[in-house]
């Protein structure tokens, strides 16, 4: 095999060229590559046709490229910030403008401070964040909730930090963002009630619990009466009930799509978490069954490309198995990586859903 012949196996081989060979824009930024032939560099979204897989080598950044004696293309200027990084940095600065207000600020004024229509901002803010401008400023505002109360301040003192106007308020919306009361949340969950049914499954032993707003909790393991301790420790003074056969029912669901992936899930959750981490779960549930992303890709489709711990620790804490299905992360090299219920399980699933 000639040279040529191996620099070309080499570059088909890498999966940076798929991107190249998919304009791929959430790349910008990440990788750079050159062709021999013109002696330039591009980005990946680069919209001339592509070299020769022969001609093309991959860089980190731009600055090695130019080490290795290329010059910028002018069609795609990749030493200019890609459409991705500019609209990042404008979504998080008004991610930054939510967190700091005391009260929802109205999409009309958002959309005038990034200079954007209504639609197109409230578009773009979703593509970056996975969240609607409504729905983060929620998830921020229960973080925020929830911190006051584990600081053992009194809800009074709560409502006043978070700044809600009124008791009636603070009550109306705590509830909801917490799946329960103020109060039985700062006290672990007292008088909050949780449903729960097991079952079994090609997996092992599977346990489903609600809250009044939906599925809280779906743990898979080989010991039923561990999984119900994981439940008791994690809603520890909230009145966890068995449920009747009509909620049976709903774990039959799970356990159908356990089998059958290509069946999907649809169900009503009560996703409890941090605004972060409630983008990554937003994200998981957008990968199709049968595709998996790698932790970097999945914090490069939320818009934080650098946040890859933050991705793997957001991926580790999700309590809702399967319906969010961060079983479809892998390494960057395809392996599997940690999973809160085995890496055994893990794989299974993804077995399962490679042949739907």
């Amino acid at each position: 095999m000639n040279q040529l012949a191996k620099n070309a196996n080499l570059t088909i081989n890498d999966p940076r060229w798929l991107q190249v060979l998919a304009k791929d824009a959430s790349a910008d930024g990440i990788f750079y590559y050159s062709v021999s032939t013109t002696g330039v560099y591009c980005k990946p979204s680069c919209a001339s046709r592509p070299a020769r897989p022969e001609h093309v080598a991959f860089h980190m950044s731009f600055k090695s490229a130019e080490r290795a004696g290329f010059r910028a293309c002018k069609r795609c200027k990749p030493t200019q910030p890609s459409l991705l990084e500019t609209r990042t940095k404008m979504v998080t600065e008004i991610c930054r403008m939510i967190e700091t207000a005391q009260q929802n600020i109205n999409l009309a004024t958002l959309a005038a401070t990034a200079g954007l229509s209504m639609y197109h901002f409230h578009r773009i803010f979703k593509a970056v964040t996975g969240l609607t401008p409504k729905a983060y400023w929620a998830a921020h505002r229960a973080q925020k909730i929830r911190a006051e109360l584990n600081k053992n301040a009194t809800i009074t003192d709560t409502i006043f930090e978070v700044g809600y106007n009124s008791n009636s308020r603070f009550y109306e919306q705590s509830s909801q963002l917490l799946g329960m009361t103020p109060s039985s949340f700062k006290s672990g969950g007292s008088n909050a009630v949780i449903r729960f049914a097991l079952g079994e499954c090609a997996l092992g032993s599977i346990l489903v619990a609600s809250s009044e707003l939906g599925v809280c909790a779906i743990f898979l393991g080989d010991n039923p009466e561990k999984l119900l301790q994981e439940l008791q420790n994690t809603f520890l003074n909230a009145d966890i009930i068995g449920a009747d056969l009509d909620y049976e029912r709903l774990v039959a669901k799970v356990v159908g799509f356990i089998e059958t992936p290509a069946i999907g899930l649809d169900l009503p959750l009560d996703i409890r978490g941090t605004a972060f981490q409630q983008r990554v779960w937003q994200a998981l549930r957008e990968i199709p069954a049968g595709k998996t992303l790698s932790y970097s890709q999945l914090a490069q489709k939320i818009g934080s490309p650098k946040a890859i711990r933050a991705v793997a620790s957001a991926c580790a804490a999700n309590k809702i198995a399967v319906a969010i299905p961060c079983h479809r992360i892998v390494r960057n090299d395809g392996a599997l990586s940690g999973y809160r219920w085995g890496l055994a399980c893990k794989a299974s699933l993804l077995e399962k859903e490679s042949k739907k």
